[in-house]
Order: structure tokens, then C-alpha cells, then sequence
């Protein structure tokens, strides 16, 4: 029965944070908050049976292949459990027939559905909740499989369907290099400018690079100029990783043609992907079109230019890296808010001057000092407004204002935070700063 394996694996889940929660009484309240943050997934968002684990975002009843990923990253350290291990087996699965079912497509009905919540042209299958062609949204299903193999060495998920999705993906990657030849159009009615594509639904013009385009950003908002920097990156990096999947499965033809990718829209990025700053110097941009056009910003959702050492597609101490950080902590970049209660990353999908949980917790997940890294997890902690969970975004001076109660992917993402300090040795001595912050 699907609530059995769900629980079982929540029960395992919770055996293995005791050692972390143990930890916890340094700060009132903190123990209450991880725990409930880190199950909050298993609790309210998972279906699962063997073979088959559908993952809603929270309050959206729908299963983007970017947060169902997302939300149970922070699991795979429990993988060596058998329900675990099944219920990720599960959604590896599901992401793979999702993919296979609509490779353009960002979010996913577990069942065949004629509702739509809007009115897009051309109107997508039934088993499709939204079509907004993301780049991210085909890296996020490789990567979760990568990170699970490294965990496990399980070649289980070695499917028919793992298999011709790792087609499916390299194809249309490949198909958007030259997205003038593409039969992917995007149009929405009755809805703000960001939630559809200009030109006939093709977007802004481009032009050839060897990047591969997006419609779409990780935000679900449309792209200004359609090389994202952030998702070419994790493109180049998954299309590695996909090719190691395509020899280990006995494709070469496939892992060499994975391989090309790679390079070729690694090589677009170095070509094309960097700006000047006239106070950071060579940094990364956020979105060009290959012509000359740059937009200089970063966005709270990941991938982002701040979250790269997060994907793990570069090092913390990157030197392009670290100048673009500088940039994106700044505000030289224009969704960088700062207000009486926080500072942080935000985003135009939500209310100017909002700040994103999830950039505070990849900006502490991408740094190793601990003052910085203490005044994030004491942010976190007293702008939730008393609901002792993370939001989509929330105002910095007054906390009591914030999108979506329910956001599972915030509170995966506090719970992968805490419990990586508590990897890393560090959680006592950030938990006695973070105190010591508010003490003061």
C-alpha cells in the first residue's frame, strides 16, 4: 500500500535525526523546527508504492521534476535503509516516465487529467499540470539518479525508461542549440509577461553559442535572454554525468553524443557567459542571447549563480565564482534585499524586497565562514513568522508577510542545512554564534 513504504521510510528517517536533534537545545525552538522541516516532505507531500513515489511541491498538487528532486536530496543520506532506498527507486522512476511523456515539460499530474489551471498554447497532454520548457527541469531527474548511485551503487534504477529518457534529455538539449529549428512554442493568455514567451511563443532572439536554450528559469519565469548561465552549467555537468550512466548501461553511441554536449555548452559558457563588472571584474551573467545582451542578476531559485558549488558544478573557492558571489551578495544585484530583520536573495516571482529561505540556507551551504554562516541560521530562525517551518519568500521588515505556508522545497532545503553542519562538525560551534548573535 502506498502509506506503508511512505511511512516506513519516514520512520527511518526519523531514527536516523536523532543523533542531529540531540544537538539542538543551544537555540529555543531550533529542534522543533528542523524536525519538522526535514520530515515535512515525507509527511505531507509523498505517494509512494514499490516502483512508483509521486512528490507534490506542498500547496500545488502537481510534481515539478526540479522540487520533487529537490525535496528529497536531503534523504539520500538514509539510502542505505531498504524503504528509502525503494521510495527514491520510486520517484527516479516516475521522473523518468514524466520525462518520456513530455521532455518539454516542467510539472506533472500523477494521473491523467483534462483540468487546467491555464489557458496555454498548444495545450499540453493530460498528464501534463504546466509546459515551461526549463533547462533545469531535465538536469534535476539525472542528478538525483547520480547522487543516489553514488550513495548506494544500486544499478536498479538501470530501467528501459532511465535509459531512453537519458535519449530523450541529450535530444532535446541538443534539438535547442538551434532553437530557430525548434518545435517548441510557449503561449499563455490573461497572465503577467513572465508567465508567457514573446516572438510566437519562441522567446527572445538568439543565436548559435553551443548552449542549449531555456524557455524558462527555475522561478517558472520567463527567461529575459534564453542562455541561463546557472542552468548551462548544471547542463554541461548532468550531461557528464549522464554519459558515465550511458557506458555503465552499454550505450557508447549515446554517452559520446552526452559527451559532446558537455563540452560544447561548457565552451559556450566560457565564450559567452561572462560579463565585466566595473566593481567585480570577469563574472558570470545570469542570462545572455549570444549577441551582446547580458542581464547582471541572480535569482533565489536554483539553479542560481549562487547555489553552483551547491549542484556541485564548481568549487567554493572558484575565483570566477567567488567575484560573481560578490556580486550576487550585493546590491549591484537588483533582487539583493535588505531590511530590519534580514538580507538576502530575492526574486521577481515574488513581491519585491521578499527574501527566499532557499537562498539563505545554499548561501550558507556555499560558504565556510561560520559568523556568515551563524547570522543565516539565526535569520531563519526568527523571521518564520511562528509557523515553525520555511516560506516561499517573506518580507524582511515584517516576517509576519509571506508567500505559500507550504513549501516543501524551503523546508527540505533548512533541514539539508542543519544536518550538514552537523556532518561537517561545525553545528556546535555555529548554534553557540548564532546565540551569541542574538544575545547581543
Amino acid at each position: 500500500m502506498p502509506n506503508d513504504l511512505r511511512s516506513a521510510a519516514l520512520d527511518a528517517v526519523e531514527r536516523g535525526i536523532e543523533p542531529v536533534r540531540a544537538r539542538l537545545n543551544r537555540i529555543p525552538g531550533l529542534d522543533k523546527v528542523f524536525h519538522d522541516c526535514f520530515v515535512n516532505t515525507l509527511e505531507t507531500t509523498v505517494q509512494a508504492e514499490p516502483g512508483d513515489t509521486f512528490v507534490i511541491t506542498g500547496d500545488i498538487h502537481a510534481m515539478w521534476l526540479r522540487d520533487s528532486t529537490a525535496q528529497v536530496l536531503h534523504y539520500l543520506r538514509f539510502a542505505d535503509d531498504a524503504d528509502v532506498a525503494l521510495l527514491i527507486e520510486g520517484l527516479i522512476a516516475r521522473q523518468a516516465k514524466c520525462v518520456l511523456i513530455d521532455p518539454y515539460a516542467n510539472a506533472f499530474n500523477r494521473e491523467p487529467s483534462d483540468y487546467k489551471p491555464y489557458d496555454d498554447r498548444p495545450r499540453a497532454s493530460d498528464w501534463v499540470w504546466e509546459r515551461k520548457y526549463e533547462v533545469d527541469s531535465l538536469c534535476y531527474p539525472i542528478w538525483l539518479a547520480w547522487r543516489y548511485f553514488e550513495k548506494t551503487g544500486s544499478r536498479r534504477i538501470f530501467t528501459p525508461d532511465f535509459a531512453r529518457m537519458l535519449g530523450a534529455i541529450a535530444r532535446v538539449f541538443r534539438t535547442e542549440q538551434r532553437h530557430d529549428e525548434s518545435p517548441y512554442r510557449f503561449e499563455r493568455s490573461n497572465c503577467p509577461p513572465s508567465d508567457t514567451l514573446p516572438n510566437g511563443g519562441m522567446g527572445a532572439p538568439v543565436t548559435e553559442t553551443g548552449m542549449t536554450w531555456s524557455g524558462f528559469r527555475p522561478s517558472d519565469d520567463a527567461c529575459q535572454y534564453g542562455y541561463l548561465i546557472p542552468s548551462e552549467l548544471f547542463a554541461a555537468q548532468e550531461m557528464r554525468h549522464a554519459a558515465s550512466f550511458a557506458r555503465m548501461i552499454g550505450n557508447e553511441a549515446l554517452a559520446a553524443e552526452c559527451d559532446s554536449l558537455a563540452k560544447e555548452i561548457r565552451e559556450g559558457v566560457e565564450k559567452f557567459g561572462h560579463a565585466a563588472h566595473p566593481v567585480y571584474g570577469d563574472i558570470y551573467a545570469y542570462e545572455t542571447d549570444g549577441l551582446g545582451h547580458f542581464n547582471l542578476m541572480d535569482d533565489a531559485n536554483v539553479p542560481s549563480l549562487l547555489g553552483l558549488p551547491y549542484l556541485g558544478v564548481c568549487a567554493m573557492d572558484d575565483p570566477t565564482y567567488l567575484r560573481t558571489r560578490k556580486f550576487v551578495l550585493s546590491e549591484s544585484n537588483p533582487y539583493y534585499y535588505k531590511g530590519e530583520f534580514a538580507k538576502g536573495v530575492g526574486s521577481p516571482h515574488t513581491p519585491k524586497g521578499y527574501i527566499w529561505p532557499i537562498a539563505l540556507c545554499v548561501q550558507a551551504m556555499t560558504s565556510d565562514d561560520l559568523d556568515e554562516i551563524a547570522g543565516i541560521v539565526d535569520t531563519l530562525m526568527h523571521t518564520h513568522a511562528g509557523c515553525e517551518c520555511m516560506h516561499e519568500s517573506f518580507d524582511p521588515d515584517a516576517p509576519e508577510k509571506f508567500t505559500r505556508e507550504w513549501f516543501a522545497w524551503a523546508n527540505s532545503m533548512f533541514g539539508e542545512l542543519i544536518f550538514r553542519l552537523y556532518e561537517a562538525g561545525t553545528l556546535d560551534e555555529v548554534l553557540r554564534r548564532a546565540r551569541k548573535l542574538r544575545e547581543a
